[in-house]
């Protein structure tokens, strides 16, 4: 099955390029500065951009994604809203939109709905922390029922065998966990990480993308040959704790965050973007 995920990875294969894959939160500060950012994003060329729905009990998230999520709850977030920001996003012109939801939502609203819903919204598929990968046939079913990709994670502590059942429900990319532990800002990417690309890279012909840990472009050269994509998550989130602090106002954050997707779209693409 072809999707826009797919697609997206076929084209910066066959051009030699990594994708450059940012997170946002939605709703912080508002939603309003959500589509501006993906807009801010989606100028810069990068590949794709993951959306986090906001929820009260992170998994995997580290202290600045969790204060990001804490603020969008403040303000009474709810899906609905989330779903009616991203539909009123340009068709033409946004990279691919992959939903990092819970699926205590995802099972509140019932999966059909929303699965049917985010479609219709623009989001071209899901990464669902807290769905156990080994136990994710119903629902990858359901995803590619309707066109859309599942991610799947991958630690460096998931057992080889068990990740071979994960891969059985993923589709569009492996989300690659760079280090075993939260999201965060790392000084350097982790070698041990290397080698379980290596082997993944036998196990399935996925597009490999590496998140947790990656902040800077001098991160993503140790990575060509051997991944597909990056993934930068609290080092753009956190640009929005200084807006909830008073330190900076919207614009300039923006400003500052499509600098930095710049720098890490030259790195990723290996050009002078």
């Amino acid at each position: 099955m072809t999707t826009a995920i797919s697609s997206t990875f076929e084209r910066l294969r066959s051009e030699g390029r990594l994708a450059f894959m940012p997170f946002v939160t939605a709703g912080d500060p508002d939603l309003t500065a959500t589509v501006r950012l993906i807009r801010e994003l989606a100028g810069k060329n990068v590949d794709l951009i993951e959306v986090g729905f906001p929820y009260s009990d992170p998994i995997a998230d580290g202290p600045v994604i969790q204060a990001s999520y804490t603020r969008a709850l403040e303000h009474k977030l709810t899906v609905r809203q989330i779903f009616d920001a991203i539909a009123g996003l340009p068709k033409d012109g946004t990279p691919p939109l992959v939903a990092m939801v819970s699926f205590a939502i995802i099972f509140r609203h019932g999966p059909e709905t929303f699965v049917q819903e985010a479609k219709e919204a623009g989001f071209a598929g899901f990464i669902v922390p807290d769905l156990p990968g080994d136990e994710a046939t119903e629902f990858f079913g359901l995803t590619q029922k309707h066109g859309l990709d599942l991610v799947q994670l991958v630690a460096p502590t998931t057992p080889r065998e068990r990740v071979k059942q994960v891969l059985a429900s993923c589709s569009g990319f492996v989300y690659c966990i760079a280090v075993a532990g939260i999201t965060g800002v790392r000084e350097q990417v982790a070698e041990n990480l290397l080698s379980q690309l290596e082997w993944l890279r036998q196990e399935t012909d996925l597009p490999l993308a590496v998140g947790f840990g990656i902040s800077r472009p001098e991160h993503v050269d140790p990575l060509r040959e051997r991944a597909d994509g990056v993934i930068v998550g609290s080092g753009i989130v956190r640009h929005f704790q200084r807006v909830a602090d008073g330190e900076a106002d919207v614009d300039a954050v923006l400003e500052q965050i499509g600098a930095f997707a710049g720098e890490m779209v030259a790195a990723a693409h290996g050009s002078e973007e």
